[in-house]
C-alpha cells in the first residue's frame, strides 16, 4: 500500500477522510451506537451538542507504530527542536483525491476546560499524500474554539 501510485482509484483512507470533513462542515449531532471512523455524526449521542472535530492521528508506513507529528505553529522549526512545541493530533480541513490538508491541534492550556475541551487549533497546517498513510486512529469528537 505504501507509495503504491498504481491504484488511486480506491483510497480507503481518502475515503473515510472525506466523511469526516463532511461531518465536520455540517456539525449536526444524531444517535447511534457505532463509535468508528466512520460514523455519520459528530458527538456520542444526540444530547451531544457542539461537536465540530473528529481529531484524528496518521500513523505513515515508515513511521514505525509512531503517530505523525507537526509543529504548532507556521514559524521554519522542526519536531524534536529545542523548546519546539509539536502535536500529532489533527483535524481534516480539506480532501482531493489522495491529498489531504489538516490542521494542528494543540493540548488545550486552560486546564479548567481541558476535561470538556481538549483541544485547542493552531494555525499551522500541513498537505499530506495519503498514499503515505497506512493508519489513521479517530480519537473521541469534541468542541474545538476558533475552526
Amino acid at each position: 500500500m505504501c507509495n503504491n501510485n498504481e491504484s488511486n482509484d480506491s483510497c480507503c483512507i481518502a475515503e473515510i477522510l472525506t466523511v469526516i470533513n463532511i461531518l465536520q462542515e455540517n456539525a449536526e449531532c444524531s444517535d447511534s451506537c457505532l463509535d468508528t471512523c466512520d460514523r455519520g455524526f459528530l458527538g456520542c449521542s444526540v444530547s451531544t451538542v457542539g461537536c465540530n472535530t473528529r481529531p484524528i492521528m496518521l500513523y505513515t508506513c515508515c513511521g514505525n507504530g509512531t503517530p505523525w507529528s507537526m509543529p504548532t505553529t507556521k514559524e521554519n522549526v522542526t519536531c524534536g527542536d529545542e523548546g519546539v512545541t509539536c502535536s500529532s493530533v489533527f483535524r481534516v480541513e480539506k480532501i482531493d483525491g489522495c491529498c489531504a490538508t489538516f490542521r494542528v491541534l494543540a493540548n488545550n492550556p486552560d486546564t479548567t476546560e481541558a476535561g470538556t475541551i481538549p483541544y485547542v487549533a493552531t494555525n499551522s497546517f500541513f498537505t499530506m499524500n495519503l498514499n503515505c498513510v497506512c493508519c489513521i486512529r479517530c480519537l473521541q469528537d469534541t468542541f474545538v474554539e476558533c475552526i
